[in-house]
C-alpha cells in the first residue's frame, strides 16, 4: 500500500527551471489558479513534477513575494521571534508580508547566525556565549511589545507579551506570568 508517485520520474525535467518554464506555471495559475499540484504539470505542459511546480511557485514565483535585501528591522524581528519560538520558520514567516519561511531560514543560516556570533550570542540559546550564567537576554520582559488594545473608552496604551501577540496562550514560550484574560491582540479585538 502507499501513495503512488507524483510523476513519472522518467519523462520529468530535473535541475534548474527555465524562462519558458517559469512561463508556462505563471500563465496555467493565472488563468486556472492553484489547483491540484499533482495534475497541474501536465495540464500546464510542463515536464515537472507537482512538488517542483508547488515549491517553484511558492518560493519564486508568486506575484505577493517580497524581493530584495532584508532590512534592518526585519532582521531584528526574525531574531526576537527565534529567541521565543525557536526554529518555527512558517510561524515566523506569518509575521512577515511577502516573506517565505524557506527565504527566513536560509536567511537565518547565512546572515543571522553570523550576526549574533558577531554580538557575543550563541545563535541556539541567545545566551552570551562567554558561558555566562545570565539568562536576561530571554526574559519576556524584553519581549514585550505595546498594543493598542484597550477598550474604545480606556485611552490608555497597555502593554502586551509578545508571546501571546503571537498566539501563544500558556507558558509554552515564556514564563512572564502575564494574565492573559484581560487582553486581546490587535487583530483579535479588531474582528470582535
Amino acid at each position: 500500500m502507499g501513495r503512488s508517485p507524483c510523476c513519472e520520474k522518467a519523462h520529468t525535467n530535473r535541475g534548474a527551471w527555465t524562462k519558458e518554464e517559469d512561463q508556462l506555471l505563471i500563465s496555467y495559475i493565472r488563468a486556472y489558479g492553484e489547483g491540484c499540484w499533482r495534475s497541474l504539470p501536465k495540464a500546464a505542459g510542463l515536464q515537472r513534477c507537482g512538488k517542483s511546480c508547488r515549491l517553484r511557485w511558492i518560493n519564486y514565483l508568486r506575484p505577493d513575494l517580497k524581493r530584495g535585501n532584508f532590512t534592518e528591522e526585519e532582521d531584528e524581528l526574525i531574531i526576537k521571534l527565534h529567541s521565543i519560538i525557536g526554529n518555527k520558520w512558517s510561524v515566523i514567516a506569518g509575521q512577515f508580508s511577502g516573506r517565505t519561511d524557506n527565504e527566513i531560514k536560509n536567511y537565518w543560516n547565512t546572515r543571522i547566525k553570523r550576526k549574533l556570533i558577531a554580538r557575543g550570542l550563541n545563535p541556539k540559546t541567545h545566551l552570551p556565549l562567554d558561558g555566562s550564567s545570565d539568562h536576561s537576554a530571554l526574559s519576556c520582559d524584553r519581549q514585550i511589545m505595546p498594543l493598542a488594545i484597550a477598550p474604545q473608552s480606556d485611552n490608555r496604551l497597555r502593554i502586551i507579551c509578545f508571546c501571546y501577540h503571537l498566539g501563544f496562550r500558556g507558558s509554552e514560550a515564556c514564563s512572564c506570568g502575564t494574565s492573559y484574560d484581560q487582553y486581546l491582540p490587535l487583530e483579535e479585538r479588531q474582528q470582535a
